[in-house]
């Protein structure tokens, strides 16, 4: 049995001096490879984190912002907005900026959120969620698993169907675009906020994720410090 055991461990010693070698000899290079995506990878969930923090900061509680809306009724013109937005509870600030700077609101306002659950797929009966808010505002809540893709335009025609009325002639699609900023107090290393500024710009726009129509996107920018 003892020499049973040297003979394992001599040929353990030699199998791992041999991998050794190896990196001399271009492994350095599926090492540098995996090391450069996991550092991507890393970065982008992280950045993600923090600009969601960041967002989250400076939302609005929706129930203040519909009061301020009963109290002083803006202009109302004809058609639906969507909204997307990454919290089901605060008022997003894409709604903010076009009321702040167009002094309007459609008759219809839908507050979307989209969600990703810890599972591939969400069976359809529990794939939408509307609740009417008042004051002509309705949140609505989608469900996706990890291995499906959404589409907007599918959800908004399950929403007509739950009682949601609507012309999607008429409806505009209302994006928020942020513009990332060094902070004075960063919450990543320098690097990495440039690595995830970088990989922001490149990143493939809401518009075709969501499968949006391009000619009735709105997109409202904001500046936002990482």
């Amino acid at each position: 049995m003892e020499t049973k055991y040297s003979v394992t461990s001599e040929t353990t010693d030699h199998s791992g001096a041999a991998n050794m070698i190896k990196v001399e000899h271009g492994g350095w290079f599926p090492l540098l490879a995996g090391g450069v995506v996991f550092a991507m990878m890393s970065t982008w969930k992280r950045g993600r984190e923090v600009l969601s923090e960041r967002i989250r900061a400076g939302i609005l509680p929706l129930d203040r912002f519909l009061a301020d809306i009963a109290a002083h009724p803006p202009v109302r013109v004809a058609g639906l907005a969507v909204f997307m937005t990454g919290s089901p509870e605060g008022t997003p600030p894409a709604l903010l900026h076009n009321l702040k700077h167009n002094k309007i609101l459609h008759e219809k306002v839908v507050l979307l959120t989209i969600t990703t659950e810890e599972v591939p797929h969400v069976p359809q009966k529990e794939r939408l969620e509307l609740e009417p808010l008042g004051q002509g505002f309705f949140r609505l809540v989608a469900r996706y698993g990890f291995m499906e893709g959404p589409n907007v335009l599918r959800l908004l025609a399950q929403a007509k169907e739950k009682g949601l009325e609507f012309n999607i002639m008429q409806t505009s699609f209302f994006l928020g675009r942020e513009t990332l900023l060094p902070s004075r107090k960063p919450a990543m290393p320098a690097w990495r906020e440039r690595l995830f500024s970088l990989m922001s710009r490149n990143a493939q726009t809401a518009t075709a994720f969501f499968g949006l129509p391009a000619n009735q996107v709105v997109e409202l920018g904001a500046q936002i410090q990482l």
